[in-house]
C-alpha cells in the first residue's frame, strides 16, 4: 500500500516568502544576530535599494524581524523575532532542497 503524504495551508507561508528576495535576506538574519541596511545591500547581491526597504518593512509589518536604533542613533539594526526564528525550518528545508537540486 502507498502511503499518500498530504500538504495543507500554505497560504500564510507563501505570502511572506513567495518572493524572490525575502527568503535571501532572511537566511542573513538568521547567520547574524543583528543586521544593518548596507550589509544587508552587500550581501544579497543585486537586489535595489527600493526593493530592499520594501522587503523589510513588510517583514517589519509582519512580525518577522524587529528594526531598533544603534548606539549612534543615526542607523538601525533588523532582528529576527520569534516568530522570524519560526522560519528556521523552512530555510532549512530551501537551503537542503537547493543544495541537492541546484548544485549551491
Amino acid at each position: 500500500m502507498i502511503t499518500i503524504e498530504t500538504v495543507g495551508c500554505v497560504k500564510e507561508a507563501s505570502r511572506i516568502l513567495g518572493d524572490k528576495w525575502t527568503p535571501q535576506l532572511l537566511r542573513f538574519f538568521v547567520n547574524e544576530q543583528n543586521v544593518r541596511f548596507c550589509q544587508l545591500q552587500d550581501l544579497v547581491d543585486g537586489i535595489n535599494p527600493r526593493t530592499l526597504s520594501a522587503r523589510l518593512n513588510m517583514l517589519e509589518q509582519e512580525g518577522v524581524i524587529i528594526k531598533s536604533p544603534t548606539t549612534s542613533a543615526v542607523r538601525c539594526e533588523y532582528s529576527l523575532t520569534k516568530k522570524g526564528r519560526d522560519l528556521l525550518p523552512i530555510l532549512r528545508s530551501m537551503e537542503s532542497w537547493s543544495e541537492r537540486y541546484a548544485h549551491c
